[in-house]
């Protein structure tokens, strides 16, 4: 009997130890990184915005000097068409040199939650490193993932889902 009280204890203490509540580590970035890709909220500078605190503020999918890309299903790599969007992009950041931007990866709602959360983050990641092939400092460039947490359309159609399979432009100075 004390061996099963044992067992269950140990268990118990396993599991509230499973339950944390502190938020998680930025996945390659931080302070350590500061230019370096992350999943959680990272700012851009001061008085910059993004589609988190536009959606708090019941603004949500206002569109900035950049323009937004768009990615296939389950796919982060930027398509041929975007290739002219993030050139016109990196131009305007070029004639904007105070100017940093945060990309933001956007997903459909199918998959679960983490999948989503690690599929934006690649897209952001994707767009910064063309930006940077542009010859944008990655110094002026963060990523931040939102999964499929803040979807533009909410029918649940591919014509929907499309929209929402994105990297958005933050832009801040």
């Amino acid at each position: 009997m004390a061996k099963a009280m044992a067992i269950v204890g140990v268990a118990a203490m396993l599991a509230m130890a499973g339950c944390s509540s502190k938020k998680p580590a930025p996945i390659n970035g931080g302070e350590n990184n500061p230019n370096g890709s992350q999943i959680g909220e990272n700012g851009v500078g001061k008085g910059g915005g993004n589609s988190l605190e536009d959606w708090k503020n019941g603004k949500f999918g206002a569109q900035g000097p950049l323009s937004d890309i768009h990615f296939a299903y389950n796919e982060y790599t930027i398509q041929e068409q975007d290739g002219s969007v993030l050139k016109s992009d990196a131009s305007w950041l070029q004639a904007h040199p105070q100017t940093r931007v945060q990309v933001e990866g956007h997903c459909d709602e199918r998959g679960s939650e983490e999948y989503n959360i690690a599929l934006g983050a690649k897209r952001a990641q994707a767009a910064k490193d063309y930006l940077m092939t542009l010859g944008i400092s990655g110094s002026r460039i963060s990523t931040i993932s939102y999964g499929k947490e803040l979807p533009l359309c909410t029918e649940h159609d591919e014509s929907c889902w499309s929209q929402n399979r994105r990297d958005h432009f933050a832009v801040s100075e």
